[in-house]
């Protein structure tokens, strides 16, 4: 009976404002921001940080950038993910159902369990839309799932995918879009990743290993888990498919909030010195996201290249995400797949 039960598949990502609206954006980042994983201090100091400093002040301004890149059909990670569901069920077929829930706002990850609790399924396949993990993305999606399902009377085998940073597929699929930007025609390529804190990076951490000389210089049993390492393998993996040698590209973090100190180097600092050395063309990744965003569309399209021009350079082109490229859609297919053919 088993084998003719659908397989249930949960694509989520982390979320977007319902409109660019100050009210809509200051909504999403207070249930953003008031997670436990996303700013890791005491309840109390965390409340009072968001709901008087960090939502009231940030909304306007981050509401500004959102209307410079919402479009007419609204989010571009939302347009992004939705259409990514569409292609990985057309690719999957009728014997999986695959639904797309953000992490915050809408469609909430409540909303669309109670759409598997209606029905049974031979297992149901968590896939975070975060290719490298971390405690405030993968682990906060994780959590927020088994804190909704253990409610439920009878529940299915849950299979959660912790990563697939290193993904031969995934890594094919931002080598493709690099290479139609021709890599070689700029002066250095950049791997920016979302940035955290480096708190997170030691809580994480059980092998006094983290953030030591070279700790991320390759993958081992020390920090497997480690989100820097896995970022720093991401762009290592993408650099030798591009055939890009060591001193060609560099790997930094971006969107820091706060004055807590952050995983480094900052991308706003490898701008710098990239101008310093006489650089004019900057090629930039964000192999962090698998959908277009405020983080990509304007953080690396618009700031970051205003930044580059007004110390000297001339270009940041940014690298567009995966969104529905192909190639990216077969990977979430072989990802979902293994898991589907694995045995205990």
């Amino acid at each position: 009976m088993a084998s003719q039960l659908k397989t249930g598949v949960l694509l989520v990502n982390l979320g977007t404002p319902d409109s660019p609206s100050t009210g809509d954006v200051r909504k999403y980042l207070r249930e953003f921001l008031i997670d436990e994983r996303v700013i890791d201090i005491s309840p109390v100091s965390r409340w009072f940080l968001v709901n008087f400093i960090i939502a009231p002040f940030r909304s306007p301004k981050s509401a500004k950038l959102y209307k410079q890149i919402w479009t007419d059909k609204g989010s571009p990670l939302l347009l992004n993910s939705e259409k990514q569901k569409e292609l990985l069920q057309q690719t999957l077929g009728n014997n999986f159902q695959v639904e797309l829930a953000m992490r915050y706002q809408k469609p909430s990850i409540q909303d669309v369990l109670q759409k598997f609790s209606k029905s049974v399924y031979n297992k149901i396949i968590v896939v975070p839309l975060f290719p490298q993990y971390a405690s405030a993305s993968t682990g906060s999606v994780h959590q927020r799932i088994m804190v909704v399902i253990k409610e439920w009377q009878t529940i299915p085998e849950i299979v959660f995918i912790n990563s697939y940073h290193n993904h031969p597929l995934f890594i094919k699929a931002f080598s493709e879009i690099g290479k139609k930007h021709s890599p070689e025609n700029y002066d250095h390529v950049v791997f920016s990743f979302h940035g955290l804190p480096e708190r997170q990076m030691v809580k994480a951490n059980s092998f006094n290993h983290c953030l030591k000389e070279n700790c991320c210089s390759s993958i081992t049993e020390k920090n497997a888990f480690c989100y820097r390492a896995q970022c720093y393998d991401t762009a290592r993996l993408i650099a030798a498919n591009l055939s890009l040698p060591a001193n060609k590209y560099s790997v930094s973090f971006q969107s820091r909030l706060g004055r807590a100190e952050w995983i480094k180097p900052y991308t706003t600092d490898v701008i710098a010195e990239r101008a310093r050395l006489g650089d004019k063309r900057l090629l930039m990744f964000s192999p962090a996201f698998t959908s277009d965003c405020l983080e990509t569309i304007y953080e690396i399209g618009i700031e970051y290249h205003e930044l580059f021009k007004s110390l000297g350079g001339e270009k940041v082109q940014l690298v567009e995400s995966l969104n529905d490229n192909p190639t990216w859609i077969e990977a979430m297919k072989e990802i979902v797949m293994a898991r589907v053919n694995q045995t205990a």
